[in-house]
């Protein structure tokens, strides 16, 4: 930790605030219980924690730094905090005044070897934004740089001074008052709090570097360089390093800006059903994506060189999220259950995708999730907002002791997924008041059915070319294997020998019935759905080589 007045006296604010908190739970939470006043404790809970999430917004606000960035993470943390908490801090954004220019100047200045103003032809020292890390300003490019890269519009974004050492010193004060937390029984029990520290650490530095922002950028433009849904600012690396980072300009309709976009002839919509199609293309086709589509990094760019007009403009790649095959699968798997409003399926994949210890029992958790389902799948949000708040909150009580008892964990990528989803859900609910995620999670999960269905059909169609190819060649193996017994060629030791030939031949015959069966099942399987009679048909008659298979081994007598 950086060893100055301002980084001690910032370490110090973060602590007292830690400890006055801790003093707090620790008062109602066992002191008030020990002398037979838990209902005090019990009934002022919601509150207390609703209190502490807005003091603590408030310090995030003030201080800056990683403390904003702390809340967000904070919001994201379903599986540990309490919803009273994450609900307060979900829509936490950077709202942190702005840097003066001239401090700006020398970061820059030492960044890339050049004044700003060298650097670039102008620069607007008014910020576009102003962020907890860094700030935005818009420029413009030299002739001869313009004429390079293909545009001259830019916006470069710069890291607020010493924002390193104040990274450091954040990161020190949490380490402290996670061990604190872990001297806390419950919490001890609930969750490993200096991993989780460890863990926000190493994101935020990535995050601080500029050059792991600029490749990760364009590494999601190369997913999407075909899709004409999306555009994504190119970035000018002659200008770029770990603190000064240069985009493309590419500002256009703030996503949430109904007026604009119906000014533009754009309807929100179709924007918001977009939006959210982009959002699972990257969760569950591309398996990178961005953990941080807040309203603020999504933007609407009227184009009419593509069919529907418009693209959507994501900008802001510090925050990336990986998503492992095999979470990608399990993710999948969820899709299509919650599709089919399926609670056992949605069980399996859940803890395929490591949200569930193998030791969990999970009956009661299927039950609940088919009374869940049966009671509100399907319903769009104007609908949920018909539902009587009672209902919801029952269910949600019952619900959430039975997750509270379950061995229930949450993979660090898993983290990022929801967080990226519940901002789908918020930025795509605000477009459209009437917008229901059934209405694409359904067509969605149908075509990610049929590619599994094709994949294991293409899995099917190997391996029966291997075994066919297998079975093809067997005669001609067992008659070079008779052609040497014949000569005598061939030592034979086995008394027994005809039998074992006359066991082979068959077993040929069946492998060639067994294949003839899977192929005309299969193909029956896969043309029903267009064609019921046809497949029905092929289904049936698939039964003939199927009796050959299972009893043409048999010897009589």
């Amino acid at each position: 930790m950086p060893d100055t007045a301002r980084g001690r006296a910032r370490y110090r604010r973060i602590l007292r605030f830690a400890a006055w908190h801790f003093a707090v739970q620790w008062w109602y939470e066992i002191a008030l219980p020990t002398i037979g006043l838990r209902r005090v404790a019990d009934r002022t809970r919601a509150q207390r924690m609703r209190t502490f999430a807005q003091r603590f917004r408030g310090l995030a606000v003030e201080l800056g730094g990683l403390m904003i960035k702390m809340g967000q993470f904070m919001s994201s943390r379903l599986d540990v905090l309490p919803p009273e908490i994450t609900k307060e801090l979900e829509d936490l954004q950077d709202e942190v005044p702005a840097v003066p220019f001239e401090e700006l100047r020398e970061t820059a200045t030492a960044e890339l070897g050049a004044d700003l103003h060298e650097a670039f032809a102008s620069i607007d020292p008014v910020p576009v934004a102003a962020a907890s890390l860094g700030q935005v300003h818009r420029a413009r490019l030299h002739d001869y740089q313009a004429e390079s890269v293909g545009y001259a519009d830019v916006v470069v974004k710069i890291q607020r001074p010493g924002i390193g050492d104040i990274v450091e010193v954040d990161l020190a004060a949490l380490r402290r008052v996670a061990r604190w937390s872990m001297k806390i029984g419950a919490v001890r029990r609930r969750v490993d709090m200096p991993a989780l520290i460890e863990e926000f650490g190493a994101v935020s530095r990535e995050e601080v570097d500029y050059l792991h922002e600029a490749a990760a950028s364009e590494r999601f433009a190369s997913l999407f360089e075909d899709d004409e849904r999306v555009k994504v600012p190119r970035v000018v690396w002659e200008r770029t390093s770990r603190r000064v980072l240069v985009l493309e300009d590419v500002s256009a309709i703030k996503i949430t800006d109904h007026a604009a976009l119906r000014d533009a002839e754009i309807a929100p919509a179709a924007v918001a059903r977009v939006y959210a199609e982009i959002m699972l293309d990257q969760l569950f086709l591309h398996g990178f994506f961005h953990a941080d589509p807040h309203p603020g990094n999504l933007f609407v760019t009227p184009d009419a060189t593509v069919q529907q007009g418009w693209r959507l403009t994501i900008v802001d790649f510090g925050m990336m999220g990986e998503v492992p095959q095999s979470l990608r699968t399990a993710l999948r798997a969820l899709v299509v259950a919650v599709a089919k409003r399926d609670s056992a399926g949605l069980v399996a994949a859940m803890g395929t995708a490591g949200v569930l210890l193998p030791t969990a029992n999970t009956a009661e958790l299927e039950k609940a999730l088919g009374t869940l389902f049966a009671r509100f799948g399907g319903m769009g949000f104007a609908e949920l907002k018909e539902v009587d708040p009672r209902e919801f909150r029952e269910f949600a009580q019952e619900f959430g002791v039975l997750i509270l008892d379950l061995p229930f964990q949450m993979p660090e990528d898993f983290l990022l997924i929801i967080r990226a989803l519940s901002l789908t859900s918020g930025v795509s609910t605000a477009l459209d008041p009437a917008y229901n995620v059934w209405d694409t999670v359904e067509p969605y999960a149908q075509r990610l059915l049929r590619d599994e269905t094709r994949s294991f059909a293409a899995d099917a169609g190997r391996e029966a070319v291997d075994i066919l190819r297998f079975a093809w060649g067997l005669p001609t193996r067992l008659d070079g294997i008779l052609t040497q017994v014949e000569s005598g060629n061939l030592p034979v030791t086995a008394p027994k020998l005809e039998l074992v030939v006359g066991r082979l031949e068959r077993t040929a015959s069946r492998l060639v019935s067994g294949i003839v069966f899977a192929a005309v099942l299969l193909a029956g399987a896969l043309v029903r759905a267009e064609s019921p009679g046809l497949g029905t048909t092929l289904m049936v008659a698939s039964l003939v080589p199927l009796a050959v298979t299972v009893f043409g081994g048999r010897r009589s007598g």
